[in-house]
């Protein structure tokens, strides 16, 4: 479903549970980003009513999951830590059309989100099948079907919205562009590191 072209080496999810402080706040971040770029393209796109609407709902849900990581941070005696910079977020950005008119922009973003969000359900599948802690193994599947829906529903809001663009090809573009960054990926102590 998720089309990805390159899978996270399984390696990565013993060396997430074995720093499981670090990637807890990295993991609490990456879901404040995701809220506010689902508001980001709703002040961007605020013609398209049910774009707005379930761009509003993910962005409820995406805070709300961040307050449940942060939950559980302190509910470890962990602390929630200064804000992380994602790495491999930033370097898909250069796939972004710079130029192109604004629905091409708004196109690219989201199959932008599309793609953090199929990488991110990729990996909380991947912990909640090997993590030892049960808690957290129940957690990131319950992530795992969110993040699902919302790969869904940026990938289809993409789809109807992409009037004269090519959005299937723009898509694989995207997951190959993106195959070549994960390989420098999944050694790092962060939910796409």
């Amino acid at each position: 479903m998720l089309h990805l072209k390159l899978e996270t080496d399984p390696r990565w999810a013993n060396l997430a549970e074995s720093n499981i402080e670090e990637i807890l706040t990295d993991h609490a971040w990456c879901e404040q980003k995701a809220a506010s770029s689902a508001i980001t393209l709703i002040t961007q796109n605020p013609e398209y009513p049910d774009l707005v609407s379930e761009l509003l709902e993910i962005a409820q849900e995406e805070l709300e999951h961040f307050q449940q990581v942060h939950n559980i941070i302190k509910a470890r005696g962990y602390e929630l830590g200064p804000e992380r910079k994602d790495s491999y977020v930033h370097e898909l950005f250069k796939f972004m059309n710079k130029g192109g008119n604004r629905i091409q922009r708004m196109v690219d973003k989201l199959l932008l989100c599309a793609m953090i969000e199929a990488r991110s359900c990729e990996r909380f599948k991947l912990l909640s099948n090997t993590i030892k802690d049960a808690e957290l193994s129940k957690f990131y599947y319950n992530l795992m079907v969110s993040e699902a829906s919302h790969y869904t529903t940026f990938i289809t809001f993409a789809r109807k919205y992409g009037k004269g663009i090519d959005v299937e090809k723009r898509w694989k573009q995207l997951v190959a562009f993106e195959s070549d960054i994960i390989k420098g990926y999944g050694s790092g102590e962060s939910l796409h590191g």
